[in-house]
């Protein structure tokens, strides 16, 4: 199995580990490129996370409780601020000092995009920039982030992939998508790489809140890029002018399983619930989960390990982009 969680250069990108409302009263545990963490909230409401091990007898700190800047730890009571430092140890006299050893290193985390961002060491990189963030004419819908039993590099390479939709999308658009794909170009796309191409998707009841239209099939103007290691961002644009912009996020847990989460940018008119606007992507990606979860291992990054054909250049670009980040 290629081994790529634990390389050390991961540690200096951002991963998204969770939505920010799923931070609010209690500390949340997550786990990211092999490292146990917890994410919570102090005082003022600013994001934190530390290693989810208190420093005295190792008990997981996110079983603890928020208590004002600080985590408490839930064995002994020990408190640590966001910035690691151990601010009290309650078996201790007044004026005794901390003993050195007690602090914990602190998890660069910032929030963007509706979620939690970590990096373990120091970034080398922003976040990914989505410029309808900024735009008052598109809305932003955060999905939930949910475990996957499959690893981040078979996500992403299923994402940059457009062969499958008549296969394994026919219950949701695909099942008007023609096998034979057109000849790929690749190029930049902003802080993207990637392609761009049309496809006839069929629209079902289900897809109808989605595409804003009640047509058996529309067509859909699309883009596929990925921005290193994990992004990929995926446009839609609707001949009626309807704009559907996808980022989609695929955080390594370790090798064998990842967080994965979407976030949406609509230039609708803001009327239709969220919840109706996403459900064709929860739908798209229930449908790529049931099948990256009974492919086995993680994906080879070397390119003579696989067959790969024309239609899966944008795969192979970011396999060798990926490779030669990891080895640095």
């Amino acid at each position: 199995m290629t081994t790529f969680a634990t390389n050390p250069v991961l540690r200096r990108y951002w991963h998204a580990v969770c939505r920010s409302t799923d931070v609010l009263g209690e500390p949340l545990a997550v786990r990211l490129l092999g490292e146990d963490l917890v994410v919570w909230r102090g005082g003022d409401g600013t994001v934190a996370a530390l290693p989810d091990r208190c420093s005295h007898r190792e008990a997981p700190l996110s079983a603890g409780r928020v208590k004002g800047d600080c985590i408490e730890c839930p064995y002994h009571g020990w408190k640590f601020l966001g910035s690691g430092r151990c601010a009290e140890v309650p078996s201790s006299a007044a004026g005794v000092p901390v003993p050195p050893k007690a602090h914990l290193r602190p998890v660069p985390a910032t929030e963007r995009y509706g979620l939690v961002w970590l990096c373990l060491d120091e970034p080398v990189a922003g976040i990914p920039e989505i410029p309808q963030e900024q735009d008052p004419a598109f809305r932003r819908i955060n999905a939930l982030v949910e475990p996957w039993q499959t690893a981040a590099t078979r996500m992403v390479d299923n994402f940059l992939d457009i062969t499958h939709f008549p296969y394994v999308h026919v219950g949701s658009f695909g099942s008007a998508a023609t096998p034979e794909v057109p000849h790929v170009e690749l190029r930049d796309l902003g802080e993207w790489y990637g392609y761009e191409y049309s496809v006839t998707a069929a629209n079902p009841t289900v897809a109808a809140s989605a595409s804003g239209q009640a047509t058996a099939t529309v067509q859909r103007l699309m883009s596929s890029g990925f921005n290193l290691p994990f992004a990929v961002r995926s446009t839609i644009r609707y001949e009626s002018g309807l704009e559907h912009i996808l980022l989609l996020l695929s955080t390594p847990i370790d090798d064998a399983t990842s967080y994965f989460t979407f976030v949406v940018w609509r230039n609708d008119d803001f009327s239709v619930p969220a919840d109706e606007v996403t459900r064709l992507d929860r739908l798209i990606g229930a449908e790529d989960k049931l099948m990256l979860e009974r492919v086995r291992g993680t994906l080879p990054l070397d390119h003579t390990a696989l067959v790969s054909v024309q239609a899966d250049k944008a795969s192979v670009e970011w396999r060798r982009q990926l490779r030669a980040l990891l080895q640095g």
